[in-house]
């Protein structure tokens, strides 16, 4: 077992493990500590805690040290300074003429590295705009190309059911999310329908899929073969969450209506996308 504490820089972004040094943390402390990108300031979302091995990449890197009130004065200065540089990447992104989208600003703590990141239809050449940020800035400059998932997860916004958006307020990565739940979710397979505001499959699919497929285990898929105290048929129609099913008689012409405790299945059913399906909605997979 190895004690840690749980990190965020941003809200919703991942928590990263790091070790206490013996110390102990309260949720909301601040926090430095020393990450790939640099010295960074962080949220401690995670008290300390002892965690199995297999959880954790050794070696840990420890805390620095708990954020002082000259280190959240130079968080200040350096979200002021994201303020600045993203106008003055916006002027430079319009004298060069490129075709990209700049979507935020990230500063180190310790100032070593500005982080700007961008969406664009295609690959962009942005060298000679490194070197204009550069000029500007007299520091390390780096241009990322995101995805439009990514895009919504920093600018944040609404979603259909009113709420904020999942992967801005809790998520800390994507989780793969696939047309194929839709289609047991028994969802319309229309894009509008099923899509976020990104334009990707919404990401709510992922989170009730479980409950999805606990309930397919112990109900009659559409076209099932089943044997109820009436008759024999096949289902025509299955709504999972009230269980209700709409059974299509072998002998008789009107439909019957029953639970799923009330019928026996004789032969189930799958749940398949076509090739069409497939192919016209495969893009809402994409990141």
């Amino acid at each position: 077992m190895t004690e840690i504490i749980g990190i965020r820089f941003k809200k919703g972004g991942k928590v990263y493990y790091f070790s206490p040094g013996g110390n102990k943390f309260k949720l909301s402390d601040r926090v430095i500590v020393e990450t790939a990108r640099g010295i960074e300031c962080g949220e401690v979302v995670i008290e300390n805690k002892k965690v199995e091995d297999s959880e954790i990449v050794a070696p840990l890197k420890a805390v620095i040290r708990k954020a002082n009130a000259k280190d959240l004065a130079v968080v200040e200065r350096n979200r002021q300074k994201e303020q600045e540089a993203f106008k003055i990447c916006e002027e430079k992104i319009a004298f060069r003429k490129l075709k990209m989208h700049l979507i935020d600003v990230e500063c180190t703590f310790d100032n070593n590295k500005i982080l700007f990141y961008f969406t664009a239809e295609s690959r962009v050449d942005f060298r000679e705009l490194v070197k204009d940020l550069a000029a500007v800035f007299k520091t390390r400059i780096e241009l990322r190309q995101i995805g439009v998932r990514d895009e919504a997860k920093i600018l944040g916004g609404l979603g259909i059911c009113g709420r904020e958006f999942c992967c801005k307020g809790y998520m800390g990565d994507f989780q793969p999310v696939s047309i194929k739940m839709a289609k047991e979710q028994g969802l319309s397979l229309n894009p509008t329908k099923i899509s976020g505001t990104c334009g990707r499959l919404m990401c709510c699919l992922k989170n009730e899929q479980a409950a999805y497929d606990e309930l397919l285990k112990i109900t009659p898929k559409v076209g099932a073969y089943v044997k109820t105290p009436e008759c024999k048929g096949y289902v025509e129609e299955a709504n999972l969450i009230t269980g209700r099913l709409k059974i299509n008689p072998e002998k008789g012409d009107m439909p019957v209506y029953v639970n799923r405790d009330q019928v026996k299945i004789i032969k189930d059913s799958e749940i398949k996308l076509n090739r069409e399906e497939i192919k016209a909605l495969k893009e809402l997979e994409d990141k």
